[in-house]
Protein backbone atom coordinates (compact mmCIF):
# COMPACT_ATOMS: atom_id res chain seq x y z
CA UNK A 1 0.00 0.00 0.00
CA UNK A 2 0.97 3.37 -0.79
CA UNK A 3 2.27 5.64 1.70
CA UNK A 4 1.58 9.07 1.39
CA UNK A 5 0.12 11.95 2.86
CA UNK A 6 -2.67 13.60 1.77
CA UNK A 7 -2.93 17.39 2.79
CA UNK A 8 -2.01 19.20 -0.19
CA UNK A 9 -4.82 22.13 0.58
CA UNK A 10 -5.16 20.95 4.30
CA UNK A 11 -2.63 24.12 5.25
CA UNK A 12 -4.40 26.78 2.71
CA UNK A 13 -6.94 28.34 5.09
CA UNK A 14 -3.76 29.25 7.30
CA UNK A 15 -3.05 32.00 4.77
CA UNK A 16 -6.32 34.32 5.97
CA UNK A 17 -8.44 34.36 8.66
CA UNK A 18 -11.59 33.68 7.43
CA UNK A 19 -13.19 33.07 11.03
CA UNK A 20 -11.20 35.35 12.77
CA UNK A 21 -14.20 36.82 14.83
CA UNK A 22 -15.62 33.49 15.68
CA UNK A 23 -12.04 31.79 16.46
CA UNK A 24 -11.67 35.31 18.59
CA UNK A 25 -15.03 34.53 20.65
CA UNK A 26 -14.37 31.02 20.95
CA UNK A 27 -12.70 31.61 24.37
CA UNK A 28 -15.47 32.69 26.23
CA UNK A 29 -18.26 30.68 23.99
CA UNK A 30 -20.97 29.18 26.12
CA UNK A 31 -21.07 31.37 28.59
CA UNK A 32 -18.82 31.52 32.16
CA UNK A 33 -17.68 28.84 34.48
CA UNK A 34 -16.35 28.44 38.08
CA UNK A 35 -14.02 31.54 38.86
CA UNK A 36 -15.21 33.39 35.46
CA UNK A 37 -13.32 30.85 33.24
CA UNK A 38 -15.07 30.01 30.43
CA UNK A 39 -16.61 26.53 30.39
CA UNK A 40 -18.14 24.31 26.53
CA UNK A 41 -22.31 24.76 26.90
CA UNK A 42 -23.79 22.38 28.69
CA UNK A 43 -24.79 18.92 26.49
CA UNK A 44 -25.45 15.55 27.67
CA UNK A 45 -23.50 12.67 25.52
CA UNK A 46 -25.20 9.51 23.63
CA UNK A 47 -26.03 7.41 26.40
CA UNK A 48 -26.93 4.22 24.73
CA UNK A 49 -26.18 3.05 20.98
CA UNK A 50 -29.63 2.18 18.60
CA UNK A 51 -30.14 0.97 15.53
CA UNK A 52 -28.45 2.70 12.80
CA UNK A 53 -29.94 5.46 10.72
CA UNK A 54 -29.21 4.52 7.76
CA UNK A 55 -26.86 7.17 6.87
CA UNK A 56 -23.93 9.26 7.90
CA UNK A 57 -22.27 12.40 6.99
CA UNK A 58 -18.67 12.94 7.66
CA UNK A 59 -16.81 15.91 7.00
CA UNK A 60 -12.98 15.01 7.16
CA UNK A 61 -9.55 15.43 5.61
CA UNK A 62 -8.48 13.79 2.14
CA UNK A 63 -7.00 9.74 3.01
CA UNK A 64 -9.45 9.56 6.29
CA UNK A 65 -12.29 8.05 4.28
CA UNK A 66 -11.00 6.36 1.45
CA UNK A 67 -13.91 5.02 -0.98
CA UNK A 68 -11.54 3.86 -3.60
CA UNK A 69 -12.36 6.29 -6.07
CA UNK A 70 -8.49 8.11 -5.56
CA UNK A 71 -7.47 4.39 -5.59
CA UNK A 72 -9.23 0.77 -6.23
CA UNK A 73 -6.92 -0.91 -3.90
CA UNK A 74 -7.85 2.04 -0.76
CA UNK A 75 -11.14 1.45 0.26
CA UNK A 76 -12.50 0.96 4.25
CA UNK A 77 -15.47 3.13 3.66
CA UNK A 78 -17.76 0.35 1.38
CA UNK A 79 -16.91 -2.32 3.86
CA UNK A 80 -18.12 0.31 6.69
CA UNK A 81 -22.02 0.34 5.02
CA UNK A 82 -22.01 -3.04 4.19
CA UNK A 83 -21.24 -4.43 7.73
CA UNK A 84 -23.73 -1.31 9.14
CA UNK A 85 -26.05 -0.44 6.76
CA UNK A 86 -24.95 3.26 7.47
CA UNK A 87 -24.48 4.67 3.45
CA UNK A 88 -21.37 7.03 4.04
CA UNK A 89 -21.79 10.44 2.52
CA UNK A 90 -18.48 11.89 2.59
CA UNK A 91 -17.07 15.48 2.19
CA UNK A 92 -13.46 16.24 2.07
CA UNK A 93 -12.46 19.66 3.76
CA UNK A 94 -9.43 21.87 2.99
CA UNK A 95 -8.62 23.79 6.85
CA UNK A 96 -9.49 23.64 10.13
CA UNK A 97 -11.33 26.81 9.63
CA UNK A 98 -13.51 24.94 7.26
CA UNK A 99 -14.34 22.31 9.14
CA UNK A 100 -15.34 24.89 12.36
CA UNK A 101 -17.39 26.51 9.92
CA UNK A 102 -19.35 23.86 8.66
CA UNK A 103 -19.49 21.41 12.37
CA UNK A 104 -22.48 22.65 14.33
CA UNK A 105 -25.45 22.55 12.06
CA UNK A 106 -26.61 19.66 11.77
CA UNK A 107 -24.95 19.08 8.20
CA UNK A 108 -22.46 16.37 9.13
CA UNK A 109 -22.90 14.01 11.42
CA UNK A 110 -18.43 13.18 12.80
CA UNK A 111 -15.62 15.45 11.88
CA UNK A 112 -11.83 14.68 11.83
CA UNK A 113 -10.77 17.69 13.61
CA UNK A 114 -7.09 18.63 13.99
CA UNK A 115 -6.08 20.37 17.54
CA UNK A 116 -6.06 24.40 15.79
CA UNK A 117 -9.88 23.72 15.49
CA UNK A 118 -11.30 20.97 18.10
CA UNK A 119 -11.03 23.68 20.78
CA UNK A 120 -12.93 26.21 19.14
CA UNK A 121 -15.90 23.76 17.99
CA UNK A 122 -15.51 22.14 21.83
CA UNK A 123 -16.47 26.15 23.21
CA UNK A 124 -18.63 27.33 20.81
CA UNK A 125 -20.96 24.21 20.96
CA UNK A 126 -20.81 23.31 17.93
CA UNK A 127 -19.67 19.50 19.36
CA UNK A 128 -20.67 17.43 21.61
CA UNK A 129 -18.98 15.39 24.48
CA UNK A 130 -18.79 11.51 23.78
CA UNK A 131 -19.70 8.12 25.74
CA UNK A 132 -16.65 6.46 25.82
CA UNK A 133 -18.22 3.40 27.00
CA UNK A 134 -20.01 3.16 23.57
CA UNK A 135 -16.53 3.47 21.71
CA UNK A 136 -15.80 -0.36 21.77
CA UNK A 137 -11.88 0.64 20.26
CA UNK A 138 -11.60 3.38 23.38
CA UNK A 139 -9.78 0.87 25.68
CA UNK A 140 -7.24 -0.23 23.32
CA UNK A 141 -6.28 3.46 22.27
CA UNK A 142 -2.63 4.15 23.72
CA UNK A 143 -3.78 5.87 27.35
CA UNK A 144 -1.38 9.01 27.02
CA UNK A 145 -3.22 10.40 23.93
CA UNK A 146 -6.72 10.19 26.13
CA UNK A 147 -8.05 13.16 27.75
CA UNK A 148 -5.66 15.56 26.46
CA UNK A 149 -5.92 19.58 25.76
CA UNK A 150 -6.77 19.17 22.17
CA UNK A 151 -9.71 16.65 22.88
CA UNK A 152 -11.20 17.29 26.25
CA UNK A 153 -12.27 19.70 28.68
CA UNK A 154 -11.95 19.19 32.92
CA UNK A 155 -11.60 15.78 32.09
CA UNK A 156 -14.76 14.82 29.60
CA UNK A 157 -13.62 13.26 25.92
CA UNK A 158 -14.91 15.33 23.22
CA UNK A 159 -13.86 12.39 20.48
CA UNK A 160 -11.80 9.65 20.26
CA UNK A 161 -8.53 10.06 18.80
CA UNK A 162 -7.15 9.17 15.25
CA UNK A 163 -3.91 9.43 14.44
CA UNK A 164 -1.02 11.82 15.16
CA UNK A 165 2.41 13.01 13.83
CA UNK A 166 5.46 15.99 14.59
CA UNK A 167 6.36 18.96 13.11
CA UNK A 168 10.17 17.76 12.21
CA UNK A 169 13.13 19.36 11.34
CA UNK A 170 13.98 18.17 7.95
CA UNK A 171 17.42 18.42 6.37
CA UNK A 172 19.20 17.48 3.44
CA UNK A 173 22.32 15.01 4.99
CA UNK A 174 24.60 15.57 2.32
CA UNK A 175 24.71 19.87 2.81
CA UNK A 176 23.45 20.48 6.15
CA UNK A 177 26.52 19.16 7.92
CA UNK A 178 27.31 18.72 11.18
CA UNK A 179 23.69 16.75 11.38
CA UNK A 180 21.37 19.29 12.78
CA UNK A 181 19.65 18.95 16.13
CA UNK A 182 18.15 22.42 17.29
CA UNK A 183 15.88 24.55 15.14
CA UNK A 184 18.55 27.37 15.75
CA UNK A 185 19.32 27.11 12.10
CA UNK A 186 16.11 28.52 11.06
CA UNK A 187 15.98 31.10 13.83
CA UNK A 188 19.18 32.29 14.00
CA UNK A 189 19.92 35.05 11.75
CA UNK A 190 23.22 34.04 11.00
CA UNK A 191 22.36 30.47 9.52
CA UNK A 192 24.80 29.53 7.31
CA UNK A 193 21.68 27.77 5.40
CA UNK A 194 19.90 31.46 4.86
CA UNK A 195 17.61 31.36 1.62
CA UNK A 196 17.00 27.67 1.85
CA UNK A 197 15.00 27.77 4.56
CA UNK A 198 11.27 26.76 4.94
CA UNK A 199 8.90 26.93 7.40
CA UNK A 200 5.21 25.72 7.72
CA UNK A 201 2.18 28.37 6.73
CA UNK A 202 0.32 27.81 9.65
CA UNK A 203 -0.61 30.92 12.36
CA UNK A 204 -1.03 28.20 15.02
CA UNK A 205 1.57 26.21 14.12
CA UNK A 206 4.14 28.73 13.22
CA UNK A 207 4.06 31.08 15.87
CA UNK A 208 4.12 28.15 18.50
CA UNK A 209 6.76 26.57 16.72
CA UNK A 210 8.88 29.79 17.63
CA UNK A 211 7.39 30.08 21.30
CA UNK A 212 9.37 26.00 21.59
CA UNK A 213 12.30 27.41 20.88
CA UNK A 214 11.87 30.53 22.86
CA UNK A 215 11.04 28.15 25.70
CA UNK A 216 14.22 26.63 25.53
CA UNK A 217 16.59 29.46 24.99
CA UNK A 218 14.26 32.68 26.65
CA UNK A 219 13.53 31.29 30.18
CA UNK A 220 13.03 34.80 30.48
CA UNK A 221 9.99 35.05 28.73
CA UNK A 222 8.21 32.23 31.12
CA UNK A 223 6.65 30.17 28.75
CA UNK A 224 4.81 27.04 29.79
CA UNK A 225 2.91 26.32 26.93
CA UNK A 226 3.42 27.50 23.55
CA UNK A 227 -0.46 28.15 22.87
CA UNK A 228 -0.90 29.98 25.66
CA UNK A 229 1.43 33.26 24.92
CA UNK A 230 0.67 36.56 27.26
CA UNK A 231 1.62 39.60 24.97
CA UNK A 232 4.83 40.02 25.75
CA UNK A 233 5.32 36.42 25.09
CA UNK A 234 3.36 36.38 22.29
CA UNK A 235 5.58 39.67 20.63
CA UNK A 236 8.72 37.67 21.46
CA UNK A 237 7.65 35.10 19.13
CA UNK A 238 6.46 37.33 16.53
CA UNK A 239 9.92 39.02 16.70
CA UNK A 240 11.43 35.98 16.31
CA UNK A 241 9.89 35.25 13.52
CA UNK A 242 10.33 38.63 11.40
CA UNK A 243 13.66 38.38 12.52
CA UNK A 244 14.34 34.86 10.89
CA UNK A 245 11.51 35.98 7.94
CA UNK A 246 14.77 37.52 5.21
CA UNK A 247 16.23 33.80 5.17
CA UNK A 248 13.63 31.97 5.06
CA UNK A 249 12.82 30.96 1.27
CA UNK A 250 9.61 29.55 1.51
CA UNK A 251 6.62 28.99 3.16
CA UNK A 252 4.85 25.38 2.22
CA UNK A 253 1.58 24.27 2.51
CA UNK A 254 1.75 21.24 0.05
CA UNK A 255 3.49 18.50 1.11
CA UNK A 256 4.07 17.39 -2.55
CA UNK A 257 5.91 21.28 -2.83
CA UNK A 258 7.85 20.76 0.30
CA UNK A 259 8.76 17.12 -0.77
CA UNK A 260 10.05 18.72 -4.07
CA UNK A 261 12.35 21.36 -2.47
CA UNK A 262 13.73 19.02 -0.44
CA UNK A 263 14.96 16.68 -3.28
CA UNK A 264 16.00 19.85 -5.78
CA UNK A 265 18.10 21.30 -2.69
CA UNK A 266 15.84 24.76 -3.22
CA UNK A 267 15.66 23.39 0.91
CA UNK A 268 18.19 22.38 2.90
CA UNK A 269 16.65 23.19 6.67
CA UNK A 270 13.14 23.47 7.87
CA UNK A 271 9.91 22.38 9.22
CA UNK A 272 8.57 18.96 7.31
CA UNK A 273 6.85 15.77 8.05
CA UNK A 274 7.98 12.08 8.60
CA UNK A 275 6.10 11.63 5.10
CA UNK A 276 7.75 14.07 3.12
CA UNK A 277 11.16 12.87 4.39
CA UNK A 278 10.03 9.11 3.40
CA UNK A 279 8.62 10.41 0.47
CA UNK A 280 11.74 12.10 -0.75
CA UNK A 281 14.12 9.16 0.72
CA UNK A 282 11.75 6.83 -1.59
CA UNK A 283 13.35 9.08 -4.39
CA UNK A 284 17.15 8.20 -3.50
CA UNK A 285 17.24 11.81 -2.40
CA UNK A 286 20.11 12.60 0.86
CA UNK A 287 17.13 13.81 3.05
CA UNK A 288 16.64 12.91 6.87
CA UNK A 289 15.13 14.30 9.90
CA UNK A 290 15.50 14.81 13.59
CA UNK A 291 12.76 16.13 16.49
CA UNK A 292 15.33 19.07 17.83
CA UNK A 293 16.58 19.09 21.44
CA UNK A 294 14.00 22.39 21.70
CA UNK A 295 11.12 19.86 21.04
CA UNK A 296 8.17 20.79 18.48
CA UNK A 297 5.09 20.88 17.59
CA UNK A 298 2.68 18.62 16.31
CA UNK A 299 -0.63 17.63 14.85
CA UNK A 300 -2.95 14.68 16.55
CA UNK A 301 -6.98 14.30 15.35
CA UNK A 302 -10.01 13.78 16.41
CA UNK A 303 -12.97 12.48 15.61
CA UNK A 304 -15.89 14.65 17.11
CA UNK A 305 -19.66 14.61 16.97
CA UNK A 306 -21.62 17.46 15.87
CA UNK A 307 -23.75 18.42 18.51
CA UNK A 308 -27.07 18.67 16.04
CA UNK A 309 -26.04 15.12 14.44
CA UNK A 310 -28.88 13.51 12.51
CA UNK A 311 -27.73 10.49 13.04
CA UNK A 312 -26.00 9.91 16.26
CA UNK A 313 -25.83 5.91 15.96
CA UNK A 314 -24.32 6.02 12.76
CA UNK A 315 -21.94 8.48 14.19
CA UNK A 316 -20.76 6.36 17.34
CA UNK A 317 -20.90 3.05 14.27
CA UNK A 318 -18.39 5.23 12.03
CA UNK A 319 -16.03 6.10 15.09
CA UNK A 320 -15.95 2.74 16.23
CA UNK A 321 -15.36 1.30 12.61
CA UNK A 322 -12.52 3.99 11.92
CA UNK A 323 -10.61 3.29 14.97
CA UNK A 324 -10.54 -0.49 14.81
CA UNK A 325 -7.29 -1.99 14.22
CA UNK A 326 -7.48 -3.52 10.94
CA UNK A 327 -8.59 0.11 9.22
CA UNK A 328 -6.54 1.76 11.52
CA UNK A 329 -3.02 0.50 9.92
CA UNK A 330 -4.47 0.99 6.44
CA UNK A 331 -5.29 4.62 7.30
CA UNK A 332 -2.21 5.21 9.26
CA UNK A 333 -0.36 3.70 6.25
CA UNK A 334 -2.14 5.40 3.24
CA UNK A 335 -2.18 9.26 5.50
CA UNK A 336 1.71 8.72 7.16
CA UNK A 337 0.90 9.03 10.60
CA UNK A 338 1.14 7.08 13.83
CA UNK A 339 -2.62 5.21 14.44
CA UNK A 340 -4.15 6.34 17.85
CA UNK A 341 -5.48 2.44 18.25
CA UNK A 342 -1.42 0.74 18.70
CA UNK A 343 -3.41 -2.56 17.90
CA UNK A 344 -2.86 -1.88 14.22
CA UNK A 345 0.90 -2.31 14.69
CA UNK A 346 0.73 -5.58 14.18
CA UNK A 347 -1.37 -5.52 10.81
CA UNK A 348 0.48 -2.92 8.93
CA UNK A 349 1.99 -3.98 5.52
CA UNK A 350 5.00 -2.53 6.52
CA UNK A 351 6.42 -3.63 9.70
CA UNK A 352 8.49 -0.80 10.80
CA UNK A 353 5.58 1.83 10.61
CA UNK A 354 4.65 2.11 13.85
CA UNK A 355 8.80 2.00 14.62
CA UNK A 356 8.98 4.98 11.90
CA UNK A 357 6.43 7.22 13.07
CA UNK A 358 6.90 6.29 17.18
CA UNK A 359 3.22 5.27 17.68
CA UNK A 360 3.93 3.74 21.09
CA UNK A 361 6.05 6.03 22.29
CA UNK A 362 4.93 7.86 24.60
CA UNK A 363 8.58 9.53 25.74
CA UNK A 364 8.32 10.95 22.17
CA UNK A 365 4.83 12.07 22.27
CA UNK A 366 5.11 13.91 25.18
CA UNK A 367 8.41 15.78 23.67
CA UNK A 368 5.47 17.23 21.09
CA UNK A 369 3.54 19.91 21.67
CA UNK A 370 0.24 19.36 19.45
CA UNK A 371 -1.46 21.76 18.26
CA UNK A 372 -4.13 23.37 20.59
CA UNK A 373 -6.79 26.49 20.11
CA UNK A 374 -5.14 29.32 21.30
CA UNK A 375 -7.64 30.90 23.84
CA UNK A 376 -7.47 34.40 25.66
CA UNK A 377 -8.07 31.98 29.05
CA UNK A 378 -4.65 31.41 29.36
CA UNK A 379 -4.51 27.28 28.82
CA UNK A 380 -1.27 26.67 31.10
CA UNK A 381 -3.73 27.65 33.88
CA UNK A 382 -2.66 31.37 34.66
CA UNK A 383 -5.27 33.76 35.96
CA UNK A 384 -3.77 36.71 36.23
CA UNK A 385 -2.92 37.43 32.68
CA UNK A 386 -5.15 37.40 29.34
CA UNK A 387 -3.90 35.25 26.60
CA UNK A 388 -3.65 35.89 23.33
CA UNK A 389 -6.55 34.32 21.55
CA UNK A 390 -6.23 33.02 17.68
CA UNK A 391 -7.95 35.91 16.04
CA UNK A 392 -4.57 37.52 17.10
CA UNK A 393 -2.47 34.94 15.97
CA UNK A 394 -4.24 34.26 12.75
CA UNK A 395 -3.96 38.36 12.12
CA UNK A 396 -0.38 38.26 13.50
CA UNK A 397 0.82 35.71 10.90
CA UNK A 398 -1.23 37.23 7.92
CA UNK A 399 0.68 40.70 8.71
CA UNK A 400 4.21 38.80 9.01
CA UNK A 401 3.53 36.84 5.80
CA UNK A 402 2.57 39.99 3.45
CA UNK A 403 4.95 42.21 5.04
Amino acid sequence: MRTRRLLEIAAAGTAVALLAAACGSSSSGGGGGTGGRARPPAMTALKTLGAGESAVNILAWAGYAENGSTDPKVNWVTPFEQQTGCKANVQVANTSDEMFEKMGTGEFDVVSASGDSSLRMIYAGKVAPVNTDLLTNYPDIASFQKLQQWNSVDGVAYGIPHGWGAQLLGYRSDIAKPAPDSWSVVYDPASPYAGKITMYDSPTDGIAAAAVYLMATRSDLGIKNPYALDQKQFDAAIALIKAAKPQVSSFWSSYTDAQKALENGSTVVGSTWQIIVNLAIGDKAPVSSVLPKEGATGWADTWMIDAKSTHPNCAYKWMNWITKPSVQAQVAEWFGEAPANTKACDLTVDKTHCATYHATDETYFKKIWFWATPQSDCLDGRTNVKCLPYSEWSKAWSDLRNS
